[in-house]
């Protein structure tokens, strides 16, 4: 909140003066809100959406397409999402763009609760009625800092929950059992592949300069690689906003155009 200690106390005690029924309450040495606290606090969330709507109702009569774009995306569409929404952002200043990056089941949860415009994934959830927009195809290779493998190197696998980790202990499903590691993203097991620590089952988007400095190399494997395409998905319950459905115009009239400007190298790997 960029106050310190002290004034927030002060503050918070100014603010229950207005009140006779207590806003907090202490408990083992935590504060928590009373009930009538919590229902102070949702009426002031109200308030400060209302003021924020006033400032986008400005500018909508100025002619200007405003208000907030909410996107999560899987950890791997980090190296996606940014170039199909850049152009977006800076021919529409007035809009404000939330972007969160975690893994595909926080992202799914994000979705689930209501509380995004979009998720970009590369799997669709199971039991959820979405819309979907593909932007992009997504290739999976076997990963190493060698050409072949040393066998005495372990498979580094992404954590559950992870889509990668799901396409990934498919294909070694089958496979004689072997040591592994297990990492919580995409760029820890980039790196722990470029350090020779194991191999990796990666999308490929992630590693044009690894692969251009050959610091890593794709080695060629039976069943490789595992295709699935990044999409855009919404709730079909979802009712989008003018901002969503700009962005959503924008996207299928641009999508051709962006991967040709920012994913030729990719397409035609």
């Amino acid at each position: 909140m960029y106050m310190s200690q002290p004034a927030l106390s002060i503050q918070l005690k100014n603010f229950q003066k207005q009140f006779d029924i207590p806003l907090v309450e202490r408990k083992e040495k935590k504060i928590e809100l009373t009930d009538f606290g919590k229902s102070i606090a949702q009426i002031a969330k109200n308030i400060l959406r209302e003021a924020e709507g006033l400032n986008y109702k400005t500018k909508e009569y100025k002619g200007l397409i405003t208000g907030k774009l909410k996107i999560s995306s899987a950890s791997t569409g980090k190296y996606v999402i940014p170039y199909f929404l850049s152009e977006f952002v800076h021919h529409y200043p007035g809009i404000d763009l939330t972007l969160d990056v975690s893994n595909k089941t926080t992202v799914i949860q994000q979705l689930q609760k209501n509380e995004i415009d979009f998720a970009l994934v590369s799997v669709l959830p199971e039991k959820l009625e979405t819309h979907e927009e593909i932007l992009l195809e997504n290739k999976l290779y076997l990963i190493g800092s060698t050409e072949t493998i040393i066998k005495s190197r372990p498979l580094i696998y992404r954590e559950n929950g992870s889509a990668t980790r799901s396409s990934m202990s498919r294909y070694f499903r089958n496979s004689t059992k072997r040591k592994s590691i297990e990492l919580t993203s995409n760029e820890t097991v980039k790196q722990a592949v470029v350090a020779g620590l194991g191999y990796s089952i990666i999308p490929l988007i992630g590693m044009r300069n690894e692969l251009q400095n050959k610091d890593v190399f794709i080695i060629p494997a039976k069943g490789l690689p595992i295709l699935t395409h990044w999409r855009l998905i919404w709730l079909k319950s979802k009712i989008l906003s003018p901002v969503a459905l700009a962005y959503l115009e924008f996207i299928r009239k641009e999508k051709e155009n962006i991967i040709k400007k920012h994913f030729d190298w990719y397409v035609g790997y």
